[in-house]
């Protein structure tokens, strides 16, 4: 039974038990509104703040803390879900009744994490700041080595460029060129007391424990009223937005994002999950064994879905010559589904690609809390069981429904040669 606990007005605990697994997991999410004036600083804070706590200083002092709580592992990141841009720091250990010695593992690695968010130490090193610095240029710099994932970032850019979804959550190059490590510290001393902060555990632990460590942690801490950022989804009216951009490639990328019009709080909204999965949602979808198997019009054909921003992205990779009959095809089975032309089988191998992804949510702690997290950001709160059975309930009249209403905004292709 998973359990909140409210520290107080900006922290919350969430703990999911799991005994599946030898390993518990802590985690430490700070959520930002997300906007272009703060997205370099919030990209860039987690990689040094993991290094820069007054509990474990340094690359070195970190590793050798790590070491003695039997090879634990911590990661730092930044993620962005709808308008929230959120500097993620994530621990995991092997879990208390495991340890050797009885150590209470996950509290000190509790601790740990805490001392990286509350406990910054009150100067940053400036090798660990120029590092960390190039480390996120070289991070921006590499997104159009991958072509695939560059193409689908391009058009979500376009789709959402009057949108504040358009922000990158890695940052941008002047920015990081221009900052100044005190500039960085002061604006972490700022968010770390008026931002939104989800503390969640999973695996086997005593949770009075930990709760009891973070009440005792923030004590001294003024914090002022803060919430999760609350997203609207991309709306417009405008013609399709169509462009290509040149890039020495040997394969074509085609991007389409597809607006839904369906709010998150919507009952339409499983519908629209199911109508994805049977659309371009696996091997077991139309744009797969249309668009790639049958027609062999694309190398991969497949979309995804965000339900916060109400967008639907279908990429594929295609010979440059087969762009019309490919951008046609994906319409056409898109048409399909509007027109309640889906078989049983259809219906029914979406249905199970969906439940199954759900179920492997068992195996991993990171993975389950990132679902919980994602269902708390979008105000939700669906648990797992619930998810299923909405998925299952819904009919071909629910998907041809809630797909109805999905239409093209913007095409981006990535096709070779130099641009102008």
């Amino acid at each position: 039974m998973i359990k909140k606990i409210n520290v107080n007005k900006n922290i919350e605990i969430t703990y999911i038990p799991m005994t599946k697994l030898k390993t518990t997991t802590v985690c430490v999410f700070l959520h930002r509104e997300l906007n272009r004036e703060d997205a370099s600083k919030n990209a860039i804070l987690p990689a040094i703040l993991k290094i820069n706590s007054k509990l474990c200083p340094g690359r070195e002092n970190l590793a050798h803390f790590l070491d003695n709580l039997y090879g634990a592992r911590m990661a730092a990141s930044v993620s962005k879900r709808g308008n929230d841009q959120i500097l993620c720091f994530e621990a995991q250990t092997i879990s208390d009744k495991y340890a050797p010695n009885g150590e209470k593992l996950t509290a000190t690695l509790t601790e740990l994490l805490l001392s990286v968010v509350f406990d910054s130490l009150s100067s940053i090193d400036e090798k660990i700041f120029e590092t960390e610095k190039q480390n996120a240029i070289s991070k921006i710099e590499n997104v159009i080595n991958e072509k695939r994932s560059y193409a689908s970032i391009r058009c979500l850019e376009e789709m959402s460029k009057d949108d504040v979804f358009s922000v990158s959550r890695i940052g941008y190059i002047e920015d990081f060129k221009k900052m100044t490590k005190e500039e960085l510290l002061d604006y972490y001393k700022k968010i770390v007391t008026s931002s939104y902060i989800d503390i969640f555990v999973c695996g086997e632990t005593d949770i009075a424990e930990i709760e009891n460590k973070v009440k005792e942690y923030i004590s001294n801490f003024d914090f002022t009223d803060a919430k999760i950022p609350k997203t609207n989804i991309l709306k417009k009216d405008s013609p399709i937005n169509n462009i290509t951009e040149k890039l020495n490639v040997t394969q074509g990328k085609l991007s389409m994002g597809f607006l839904t019009d369906t709010p998150i709080d919507s009952d339409d909204i499983y519908s629209l999950i199911l109508g994805n999965a049977i659309f371009g949602g696996g091997a077991q979808s139309k744009l797969f064994n249309n668009v790639r198997e049958k027609l062999s019009l694309a190398y991969y054909a497949g979309s995804s879905l965000n339900k916060l921003k109400g967008i639907l992205n279908v990429n594929a990779g295609i010979e440059f010559a087969n762009f019309q009959k490919a951008y046609d095809e994906i319409l056409v089975q898109l048409e399909e589904i509007k027109k309640g032309n889906i078989s049983d089988l259809e219906i029914e191998a979406s249905k199970n690609f969906i439940i199954n992804s759900l179920n492997s949510l068992n195996d991993d702690q990171v993975d389950i809390i990132s679902y919980y997290l994602g269902e708390k950001v979008a105000g939700t709160n669906t648990d797992i069981e619930e998810y299923k059975k909405q998925i299952l309930s819904r009919t071909k009249e629910d998907v041809k429904k809630a797909m109805e209403n999905v239409h093209l905004d913007t095409v981006y292709f990535l096709t070779g040669g130099e641009n102008d």
